[in-house]
């Protein structure tokens, strides 16, 4: 297997002087940084003895901060205060549960929208481990170079969201780093190695990382690199195998529920010796204190299948969203040192048909690729002419009335985007209007997710359906939303960066996605109910309100018949069934129709008043 990162040496560029962009690629179980010198990427030596992988494992002592092989090596000693894994935790509220059962984290009380972490007599978030991180890649990166590191491209699995992305960023800066981008990770492959093999053609990026798993379609061509479609998991990865390893070790060993922290400790330590031995070899021997006992490849793949199959669901309908099958494919790239297990490249060989690609290091690919960006974004590559366009990966949209949900900016749109829809008020005199933004597939806003609420206020007090308030949707090329809400005829404005206080939770993104798929007819009915009694309600206001404002002009037995059809129209509502709500709305208009025509003359007659009709005639009113 051969490596764009040959020759991992102190580098001295002739450059030398400018701060240097770098790509780092922020793992869940190793990070890396790269640079581009000579016009090729490169992995600079990160950690002790010179290897281009930092362990992302932070550990904090009184006296110090360990991050890398270091803190690995002694976590044993001190499990409480040593972090690993925590990039599954960036952007989560402290209420997640997902990878506390097999973890020795201590918590910290906080205010429940941030996960807080007890290590070393102190509380440290996410953001703050990450930050950790990608200092100790900084200073690697600044000594191999013998430059300063000021900027950087950072990857993230494409199925991030919002808060997730956020916090990346937020790392990013408390490590004295200006993010030029955050890159999805798979297009970060695809980029590397489009570009060091001049490859054409369509392509799925498989990557399967410690934590994470993403799948993404690209189209390669001219330069051009476009998303065509994207997928994943952001809770599903290597770190799941070396669980579900550990805890057959734990029954096996018949050890309580839940088990000491040291000996959770201790199986997941030796799970994960015995899956990456086990890439090469076809038998391991595994030993937790006095336990010992033989593990066989069959045995593992037995235990990790389950997982390994998970992948498969977010692949094919990738592929169904880029309108392809596997055979339309020109290559398959493995990403992710996860894809080194053997049982992993098997699963991928027969869902996609093909022997998958793998001969840049899976490990280092996505920091290569960063590094290109980085060397774009910054000016510094003579390569000009590349262009990447990635996606989102779900649709974005306002709550409207109903609880409806109006799609502004769907999936799989290229990004950057942007997306304005005009909307009007719902009520006369309304001089608010309530903006909720949401992420979703769903119809309903109670199927999806809520990303932001704010409220656009000043807006003239006109009757229901004349005012117009203009919102804009505006996602930057690191998929991070803006929404501005503004009212037309005074120029009020609001406007809010989304920044949701946690992320999605474990398979969130893969259950809305699925959910759409399984309900879409029922969604569709559910939804056309929501508009129906949203009109219902509209025309049963105007009605009580024609009544109280020109009773005058009502006829004999009018009022009997419209107050019998309204009547009829509430009982109506109350009910789940379009049809009869819809025929009941039908009777309240032949109603009051007669009444309706009467409001119009009059409305004219008041207008009329006080002017002659040759002012009309000639134009002036």
């Amino acid at each position: 297997m051969t490596s764009l990162a040959s020759g991992l040496l102190q580098i001295a560029d002739p450059k030398a002087g400018k701060g240097r962009p770098v790509g780092i690629d922020l793992g869940t179980t190793n990070s890396l940084v790269a640079a581009v010198i000579d016009g090729r990427p490169r992995c600079l030596p990160a950690d002790e003895g010179g290897s281009p992988l930092l362990p992302s494992v932070v550990q904090y002592r009184e006296e110090a901060i360990r991050v890398g092989r270091r803190a690995r090596e002694s976590a044993a000693e001190r499990p409480h205060d040593t972090l690993a894994s925590v990039k599954r935790f960036m952007g989560k509220s402290a209420d997640d549960a997902e990878t506390k059962r097999l973890s020795t984290y201590r918590w910290a009380a906080g205010d429940g929208r941030v996960v807080r972490f007890l290590a070393g007599g102190r509380a440290v978030t996410p953001v703050e481990v990450s930050a950790e991180i990608l200092r100790a890649l900084k200073r690697a990166a600044e000594g191999a170079l013998s430059q300063r590191v000021e900027k950087a491209v950072v990857t993230v699995p494409a199925y991030f969201d919002d808060a997730q992305r956020q916090a990346t960023k937020d790392a990013g800066r408390l490590a004295g780093l200006e993010v030029l981008r955050l890159l999805n990770e798979p297009t970060a492959a695809a980029l590397a190695y489009g570009l060091d093999k001049g490859s054409q053609g369509t392509f799925a990026v498989y990557d399967l990382g410690g934590g994470t798993f993403d799948v993404s379609i690209l189209a390669l061509e001219g330069g051009l690199f476009q998303v065509r479609a994207t997928g994943g998991d952001s809770a599903l990865g290597g770190d799941d195998f070396d669980r579900a390893i550990a805890l057959a070790f734990l029954r096996e060993l018949g050890a309580p529920d839940p088990a000491p922290p040291a000996l959770v400790h201790a199986s997941l330590v030796e799970a994960r010796r015995a899956k990456e031995a086990l890439t090469e070899a076809a038998e391991v021997e595994v030993r937790i204190g006095g336990f010992a006992k033989r593990l066989g490849r069959a045995e593992l793949d037995r235990i990790i299948g389950p997982i390994v199959e998970r992948t498969g669901v977010p692949c094919r309908r990738a592929l169904a969203d880029a309108g392809l099958d596997a055979s339309s494919l020109d290559g398959v790239i493995l990403v992710g040192g996860s894809t080194r297990v053997p049982a992993v490249r098997r699963y991928v060989r027969e869902l996609f048909g093909r022997e998958p690609l793998g001969d840049i290091d899976p490990d280092q690919v996505v920091a290569l690729g960063a590094a290109v960006q980085a060397d774009l974004l910054a000016g510094a590559g003579p390569r000009d002419d590349v262009l990447l366009l990635d996606v989102l990966p779900l649709s974005l949209g306002l709550e409207t009335m109903g609880g409806v949900v109006e799609k502004i900016i769907p999936r799989n749109s290229t990004i950057p985007t942007s997306a304005t829809q005009l909307f009007t008020t719902f009520a006369d005199g309304q001089t608010g209007m309530d903006v909720h933004v949401v992420q979703g597939e769903r119809e309903l806003v109670s199927d999806c997710r809520s990303l932001a609420k704010f409220r656009l206020s000043g807006i003239p007090p006109l009757p229901a359906g004349l005012a117009r308030v203009a919102v804009a949707f505006q996602v930057d090329a690191d998929g991070l939303l803006e929404v501005t809400a503004r009212e037309q005829s005074t120029g009020i404005e609001q406007s809010v960066a989304v920044k949701p206080s946690h992320g999605l939770s474990d398979e969130e993104v893969e259950r809305m996605l699925l959910d759409s798929l399984d309900h879409a007819d029922e969604d569709v009915r559910r939804r056309l109910l929501a508009e129906a009694k949203v009109e219902a309600e509209r025309v049963a206001f105007a009605a009580r309100g024609a009544l109280r404002d020109d009773a005058d002009l009502l006829e004999p037995s009018e009022r009997g018949r419209i107050e019998g059809a309204l009547e009829a129209l509430a009982v109506a509502l109350r009910g789940d069934d379009e049809g009869p709500l819809q025929l009941a709305v039908a009777a309240l208009d032949a109603s009051t129709q007669g009444l309706a025509q009467r409001r119009m003359d009059r409305a004219i007659q008041r207008a009329l008043a006080g002017h002659r009709v040759e002012e009309f005639e000639g134009g002036k009113a």
